[in-house]
């Protein structure tokens, strides 16, 4: 059963392609880039962009179950070829797919897997752990993180155990119809995330707290648009109760407990060090 994982550079697409070759199963990846995608051996890497149909049809060629993401491009904008994709699908033979969503309301993708009649299963996670990345920079040169809205939990997870839900979607049977919200062990605020990054590195990170101004600006300096600025401050003061609840399905799916917040950062020390 040759599996096809979409989006196999990104924070959830390498772990994929790494776990299912691990389990022993044919994976053919998809990404814009073959040449730096410095995948796993024995992973068949493919060219192609999801948002170009025209670019998928060696992609989806003998493949059975395919692992999708709801957004493309550059800008991480929704799908709008949603119907393509899934005919283009259903006629190479794919049986199974798992989506990864990108927003809380249904894509024009998911619409057409509705519509297609294909098993699937959605995977949607709260904030993923490597988020934190954002925070590297600040801590190697300063040993600071300057952060707004301290009191904001989120039940973080590892970009890994979305994977890992994915994948036994894709390999196992229970899964059809199922859509999975994906959680951490625990709610962090900001400052107990500095403190976890500095427990694990042996040394003092100082956490800043910026006004909401403060913040505001840093997003737009860092290229945001309105649009987004708009939705990190809704999630910031005003959060869903799903993205701080903690809940038991990573364990439940895969029989393993989700990582922690302190293993992702042991995992990732050399880029805050």
């Amino acid at each position: 059963m040759t599996i096809l994982v979409t989006g196999a550079t990104g924070n959830v697409g390498r772990p994929l392609v790494a776990q299912l070759l691990a389990a022993g199963h044919p994976v053919r990846a998809l990404t814009r880039g073959p040449a730096r995608a410095d995948l796993p051996a024995g992973a068949e890497v493919v060219a192609g962009n999801l948002a170009e149909t025209a670019s998928l049809a060696a992609a989806f060629d003998g493949v059975t179950a395919a692992h999708l993401v709801t957004f493309g491009g550059d800008d991480f904008s929704p799908l709008t070829n949603g119907a393509e994709i899934v005919d283009l699908a259903r006629k190479a033979g794919v049986r199974k797919v798992t989506v990864l969503k990108g927003d809380v309301t249904q894509s024009p993708l998911e619409e057409a897997i509705e519509a297609g009649g294909l098993d699937r299963t959605y995977l949607a996670p709260v904030e993923f752990m490597s988020n934190a990345l954002e925070w590297a920079e600040s801590v190697r040169t300063e040993g600071v993180v300057r952060e707004a809205f301290p009191d904001a939990k989120s039940a973080m997870i590892h970009d890994a155990d979305i994977a890992a839900v994915a994948a036994a979607a894709l390999t196992t049977d229970g899964h059809t119809g199922q859509e999975y919200w994906l959680t951490g062990p625990e709610a962090l605020t900001p400052p107990e995330k500095v403190r976890t990054i500095g427990a694990v590195l042996g040394r003092e990170v100082r956490f800043v707290e910026l006004t909401t101004d403060e913040i505001t600006a840093q997003w737009r300096r860092t290229g945001y648009s309105d649009d987004d600025i708009e939705f990190f401050l809704a999630m910031r003061t005003d959060p869903p109760e799903a993205g701080y609840t903690v809940l038991p399905t990573v364990e439940q799916v895969t029989g393993k407990p989700p990582r922690t917040f302190a293993e992702w950062v042991r995992e990732n020390a050399a880029a805050f060090r």
